[in-house]
């Protein structure tokens, strides 16, 4: 008896061993060190997971562009060598989260995803490239000063079409918008459309909500936020 239960036991050793073995590695790096470990790995695969057109408008130097919310990227992602580190990132690190993962349950072996996405890369003021001749400029720091500028509370909302808690949010800021449009001016700006804007005001994570009074800014939240909490800082 006691021979079985030692057996068993190296059994059940062995097998955990040989399971953390075969694991994948799951690495998230902040910007810079994102950054030095491209560099120290140079020739490996940078995978920008964001959708053409925000892509367009800058991303790392050689990266590749296989879209997330594309039916094909599980086989488009497939083509890429699994023994390979892969560098995967798209803006704000929600996309690039979920397909790391799928990724990883791929087979690949060496996924490093960059914390809080281009956003925080542009935070740190990190070099971007683009393919775009025709790279859209977004507001300027003195159009947004000109916005604030109301005898109104104004209520900004940095948002991305992709953002799902951004989405949750929207129907609830055009209500808003409406039944306090006497005291409140509702302002929606896309972040991808407005990166430079994003950088100089330090929005570096999705969704953010910043009040105005007077010019001055009299409050601000990060993340999703029920509409009752939001009412409660315009009464």
């Amino acid at each position: 008896m006691r021979k079985y239960i030692f057996n068993s036991l190296i059994a059940l050793v062995l097998s955990a061993t040989a399971c953390s073995q075969g694991q994948s590695q799951s690495t998230t790096l902040a910007a810079n060190a994102f950054s030095e470990k491209i560099k120290a790995l140079s020739n490996e695969t940078v995978l920008d997971v964001r959708t053409p057109e925000e892509y367009s408008k800058g991303h790392l130097a050689n990266a590749k562009n296989i879209n997330w919310k594309d039916n094909d990227f599980t086989n488009s992602v497939e083509q890429l060598d699994k023994s390979k580190p892969v560098f995967v990132y798209c803006l704000s690190g929600m996309r690039s989260a979920a397909a790391a993962k799928k990724m990883r349950d791929m087979g690949f072996k060496e996924v490093y995803e960059l914390d809080g996405g281009m956003m925080k890369w542009r935070a740190a003021n990190l070099p971007e490239t683009t393919d775009s001749t025709a790279k859209t400029a977004g507001m300027t720091q003195e159009q947004y000063s000109q916005l604030i500028n109301s005898d109104k509370l104004v209520l900004i909302d940095f948002y991305a079409d992709w953002c799902e808690p951004c989405k949750r949010m929207e129907p609830y800021l055009k209500e808003i918008a409406a039944d306090m449009k006497d005291k409140v001016k509702v302002v929606r700006i896309n972040a991808d459309d407005n990166a430079d804007l994003c950088k100089a005001l330090g929005v570096d994570a999705l969704p953010v909500l910043h009040l105005y009074k007077n010019k001055a800014l009299a409050w601000s939240n990060v993340g999703f936020v029920e509409k009752v909490d939001v009412v409660k800082q315009l009464q």
